[in-house]
């Protein structure tokens, strides 16, 4: 099975942040970070624009240190600077208190983490958390812990490329490529887009079958509706559209509470599978799903959404701002991608104590599992929710998937159409192959569909996170907000999984085709 890996994070060293208790151990970790001493970007000095500064208050506090020195000190950062702040309509329109608590300030920041873990309980993932608890119990239950540290570390890159430079990820990438080279990114970011939203319509269109019996072609049609509800929420607010994803995301954990309460899962066996195993790398099919949860965990467009959503909080757009900013948001991404972890391991243990050593051990296709659920477990509500924890993670997609396409198309080519507009032009493009599909060859064919748009995710993946790691380690862009050596070699080792592990995926996949 193939499906997505996602991961995140950043750092910078030599700054004391001091802005009162952090009970997240890994969220300081990344944001106690940051060095200081140099000016924060201006339209004029390669930044963005941004919303007026406020008089800087005395916290945090921020040690300084020399800024930039060298050959490299009189390069411009940016060959051409953004012309427009990123989703302009909404940005620095949710107002942070920054005098206030510990506790205020981290409900102000709350929400960007949120939008982004959705991409890492998407339809596209549910495959092969089913097929790694049916096939081998808790074993790959640290892989999936694996793939969540490393979405916190692209994550929280990404919150600071945009935080500290003023420019989303689209943004960053056509101010620094030439345009022959920011042309091809952007024409494989909305490859990478479509295929996206092409999971996200197959997800909602399987679970609409599940729940009402509605033809899968039917349901393909019904969700070009998502389009309106986006562009209403987003008319109402940029609080509320985050209220919503929240809402959704609560329903999809409420449900898999539910199925783990009453598929009686050993816990011991549980918590051992935390633990890495050599029988991981020694056994081929395990090796296998498992390279599957990792190679496939980051969405390329969640670095891009992450890195524009974050510049929706009116923060003070000076050294020590920009610190405060960037903690709090890492708080806030840091137990959003842990929620997400609950329900990926939600998943793969529901799988195990349902199928697992059982007759039904080779369950890795959606509608199965859902047939097979409420038998198994004896519950007759099992499946149902189970189909409507993944209509809500369809729907969340899509509400995430459909402003990514927004802030590419935005950043990359700096015009602006409808948004109606822009957003039923990438929905067309993901229902259109749906659709034919769903007609000609139903449900076989709509499983294949999934695992084709996690193929094409995967290609464009590099193109994203190379970038992304490559800015944020450049001083002159990100001046006392650098990574630091330490990071910078994480990130890269990171980058490099990424990158080799997605190749050896597709060379699989592609094998299994021709074999089949």
């Amino acid at each position: 099975m193939y499906t997505q890996a996602k991961f995140g994070c950043s750092g910078v060293s030599g700054v004391a942040v001091t802005t009162g208790n952090n009970p997240v151990g890994m969220a300081m970790a990344l944001s106690n970070e940051f060095e200081a001493g140099a000016t924060a970007p201006t339209a004029e000095t390669g930044g963005a624009p941004t919303a007026s500064q406020p008089t800087p208050v005395g916290r945090p506090r921020i040690t300084p240190r020399p800024g930039l020195k060298g050959p490299t000190a009189d390069r411009p950062a940016w060959r051409r600077p953004a012309k427009t702040a990123s989703l302009p309509e909404v940005h620095s329109t949710i107002h942070v208190p920054h005098s206030a608590s510990f506790a205020r300030k981290l409900l102000a920041f709350g929400g960007p983490g949120l939008m982004v873990a959705v991409g890492y309980m998407d339809p596209g993932n549910w495959a092969t958390d089913l097929a790694a608890g049916a096939q081998f119990g808790y074993t790959l239950l640290c892989v999936v812990m694996a793939s969540n540290l490393m979405a916190i570390l692209l994550q929280h890159l990404s919150l600071k490329l945009g935080i500290v430079t003023g420019h989303d990820l689209a943004q960053a990438c056509r101010a620094h490529f030439s345009t022959p080279v920011s042309m091809v990114l952007w024409v494989l970011c909305e490859i990478a887009i479509a295929a996206c939203d092409l999971a996200e319509v197959v997800g909602s269109a399987i679970a609409l079958n599940l729940l009402f019996g509605i033809p899968l072609i039917v349901g393909v049609g019904l969700t070009a509706l998502d389009v309106m509800v986006v562009l209403l929420l987003q008319h109402k607010g940029f609080r509320i559209l985050e209220c919503v994803v929240a809402s959704l995301i609560v329903t999809i954990g409420g449900c898999f509470a539910f199925e783990l309460i009453y598929s009686h899962p050993s816990v011991s066996s549980a918590l051992s599978g935390l633990i890495p195993r050599t029988e991981i790398i020694t056994n081929p099919g395990m090796l296998y799903i498992a390279i599957g949860i990792l190679g496939a965990t980051v969405m390329p467009h969640n670095l891009y959404l992450h890195s524009s959503i974050v510049q929706t909080r009116n923060f003070r757009r000076d050294p020590e701002g920009k610190a405060l900013a960037v903690r709090f948001a890492t708080i806030d991404s840091t137990l959003a991608l842990f929620f997400a972890f609950f329900i990926n391991a939600a998943i793969l243990i529901l799988s195990a104590a349902a199928f697992h050593g059982t007759e039904h051990a080779n369950v890795a296709d959606i509608n199965d599992a859902y047939k097979l659920l409420t038998p198994v477990l004896g519950i007759p509500l099992a499946s149902t929710f189970f189909a409507v924890a993944l209509l809500a993670s369809g729907q969340n997609s899509t509400l995430t998937g459909t402003l990514a396409g927004q802030i590419v198309m935005e950043g990359f080519l700096e015009i602006r159409l409808r948004p109606w507009l822009r957003r039923l032009l990438t929905r067309l493009v993901a229902i259109a192959p749906a659709a034919i599909v769903a007609g000609l060859y139903g449900e076989h064919g709509i499983g294949k569909l999934l695992i084709l748009s996690q193929v094409i995710l995967s290609l464009q993946l590099s193109f994203a996170v190379i970038p992304l790691v490559w800015f944020t380690s450049d001083r002159r862009k990100m001046g006392v907000f650098t990574n630091p050596v330490w990071l910078s070699a994480g990130a890269w080792l990171v980058t490099l999984a990424i990158v080799v592990l997605n190749g050896y995926l597709l060379v699989q996949t592609v094998q299994d085709w021709i074999a089949t």
